[in-house]
């Protein structure tokens, strides 16, 4: 086989294909190239005549991707996106400032104790904003976002910051009483998190006594029941320093799994490929 047809296919070739694929247009990969529909057309002419077949059925209205069309194209989506990564991670500007957006808890209790290895490592001005739960819920593209969810944002660069785990906690104090821990007061936390109904019905527990408490944020409920007001059931990894210095207690081995956790998005508007890594590093660094 003559492999010398398959050396050096020109970029403007494979770019047309690719954007005439993935659009299912000639026309639509025109305006997003910036060239005529000819010009669309005639690239990919000499593509399939250098590569010996056919990529389109073409039809009157009408496009589609023959079998060989369909097999080359993840293989070429895959190599601009490893493309466009490198260039970034090798020539992309860094910013000089990153303007994060969070919630009072994740910033107290996340990004706090980790914010000197954080300033360390991403070398920029860091700005932080906290976030209004009922006004803040759009997605800016120059600000770098940490929300609570499935992950299933549009955004090009996300991770998330830990592996939720919902266990009660409670005050050593309180526990003293003697009583068992299903009879004391609790503390209720509204949001997307299992809440009481949700434990009671996995492991079988009384439903009552009621919450006496109720918090809007995370931070507060544990500040709550830090101070002995009753049972919260909480994040273990947002409440880890407490639970290591003793200022909380587990009180049963059971936890509730979840596959919704806090993440860390972002865009390319806001943050370089090279920056984004330090920044996911830094805030899922365990704390020393």
């Amino acid at each position: 086989m003559d492999q010398s047809r398959f050396a050096s296919l020109p970029l403007e070739w494979i770019r047309a294909f690719e954007a005439a694929a993935r659009n299912g247009s000639f026309t639509a990969a025109a305006l997003e190239t910036g060239v005529t529909q000819s010009a669309i057309s005639q690239r990919i002419d000499k593509l399939e005549k250098r590569l010996g077949t056919q990529l389109f059925l073409r039809q009157a209205r009408s496009i589609a991707l023959t079998v060989e069309g369909e097999a080359w194209l993840p293989h070429v989506q895959t190599a601009f996106e490893s493309l466009r990564q490198s260039s970034e991670g090798l020539f992309g500007a860094a910013r000089s400032r990153l303007t994060i957006s969070a919630s009072t808890s994740i910033i107290d209790l996340w990004i706090l104790p980790r914010l000197a290895f954080l300033t360390g490592s991403v070398e920029a001005q860091l700005s932080f904003r906290t976030m209004v739960l009922a006004s803040d819920t759009g997605l800016e593209d120059d600000i770098i976002r940490i929300r609570y969810g499935a992950g299933e944002w549009p955004v090009a660069f996300k991770t998330p910051l830990y592996s939720e785990e919902i266990s009660p906690v409670a005050a050593p104090g309180l526990l003293k009483s003697g009583a068992g821990w299903t009879e004391l007061p609790r503390i209720a936390l509204s949001g997307p998190r299992p809440g009481w109904s949700e434990w009671a019905e996995r492991f079988g527990t009384p439903t009552t006594p009621l919450p006496v408490l109720r918090f809007d944020t995370f931070a507060p409920a544990l500040g709550a029941a830090r101070a002995g007001h009753g049972v919260l059931l909480a994040s273990l990894p947002l409440c880890a320093a407490d639970l290591n210095a003793g200022r909380l207690m587990r009180v049963s081995e059971d936890s509730l799994p979840s596959h919704q956790t806090y993440w860390l998005l972002g865009s390319r508007e806001a943050i370089s490929r090279s920056q984004w890594d330090r920044l996911e590093t830094a805030l899922r660094a365990p704390v020393v």
